[in-house]
């Protein structure tokens, strides 16, 4: 078996990733679980590296050789797309695919509220999609771009590692720059980026007190930035943000913060009772009592604004799992293992 039939076999039974290990057949993520493609061919570290060196030039063979690691996408021509992180471990190549449909789903299509469609209408601020590694962020940052493209006239830039969707202009002009490929470090496509004359920026993940400041800066001149973080609330967020910056600039970010952002919205990929995957969520307004919290350093209070300020759009986790228990989407243990505050969710499921 080649990486192509692989590729192939992952695109047929919609998986969402793919796993090269050494001493284990290749073995696809489906709907959250993970499976054998067979139960003999386990994979040698010869193998690997022979399927690895099929997709990637040169350069990404050198930079695997000498860093031991590398981030890339890959395209099977015409029907989807992959990104592809190959690492070592235990001395041995392997490899974790995440597999891109070609094609960008639309919002709804998606089962997302209706407040990604006002994230599309934005002209400036800071919105920020969180949640864990492999539960959609990307996904809902292309439907939100998408929408942007197909009814606005902007300048659109990304700037990835790598390069997810591929976003097609339609009514917006889009220029998408990739990690290695199209610019050498996230510093640099940064502090570029104003140069560029953009409307629209998303920043793929912020991952640094350089890509954080950047972000700000971005943000506060005027412009709408999307960005992700690997985080569980919205509060959360807030605190990973600040603490990346040393203490004597803290309450300045905290002013820049709360002068600038506009969202969190924090997502899930919860198995249904059907066996596929559902979207719950968790949907921070930065209102003037979240802005003021912020500016404050009070971040322990935004959870409790968050659940009394649903007149203002604002959705607290547990309300949308408990809403997905109660039209028989998913089961109550289920809403549990993801709650955050698991008696908040009992109570409004309890609540008629």
């Amino acid at each position: 078996m080649d990486i192509q039939e692989i590729l192939q076999i992952a695109v047929d039974n919609r998986a969402s990733d793919i796993h090269l290990l050494v001493g284990l057949p290749p073995v696809l993520r489906i709907n959250g679980l993970l499976m054998l493609i067979s139960k003999k061919d386990a994979l040698t570290s010869e193998k690997i590296q022979e399927m690895i060196w099929q997709i990637t030039s040169g350069e990404q063979k050198e930079i695997i050789t000498v860093n031991k690691e590398l981030d890339f996408s890959y395209e099977i021509k015409g029907r989807a797309r992959f990104r592809i992180n190959v690492y070592h471990q235990k001395g041995t190549m392997a490899a974790s695919f995440r597999l891109l449909p070609f094609e960008i789903p639309k919002i709804d299509d998606l089962g997302l509220p209706e407040i990604c469609h006002t994230f599309a209408t934005l002209r400036q601020g800071f919105i920020l999609i969180t949640g864990p590694t492999g539960h959609g962020k990307s996904t809902t940052l292309a439907a939100i771009l998408d929408e942007i493209n197909h009814t606005r006239s902007e300048h659109i830039v990304t700037i990835e590692d790598p390069i997810e969707y591929v976003l097609l202009p339609d009514k917006s002009i889009i220029s998408q720059r990739e990690i290695h490929g199209d610019t050498h470090s996230w510093e640099i496509a940064l502090r570029s980026c104003l140069r560029e004359d953009p409307n629209v920026v998303l920043i793929g993940e912020m991952r640094d007190y350089e890509t954080i400041a950047a972000a700000l800066t971005i943000a506060e001149t005027g412009h709408l930035v999307f960005a992700t973080l690997h985080t569980n609330s919205a509060a959360q967020t807030v605190d990973r943000i600040v603490d990346v910056f040393p203490e004597y600039s803290k309450a300045q970010v905290r002013m820049q913060l709360s002068a600038t952002l506009e969202a969190v919205f924090s997502q899930r990929l919860v198995p249904t009772l059907k066996g596929d995957r559902v979207v719950a969520y968790e949907v921070m307004i930065a209102t003037p009592a979240v802005k003021t919290a912020i500016r404050e350093g009070k971040t322990h209070l935004i959870d409790n604004i968050i659940q009394t300020s649903a007149e203002m759009g604002m959705v607290p986790l547990e309300k949308s799992l408990a809403e997905l228990v109660k039209k028989g989407i998913i089961g109550f243990e289920t809403a549990q293992e993801y709650a955050l505050r698991p008696a908040d969710l009992a109570r409004l499921i309890r609540r008629k």
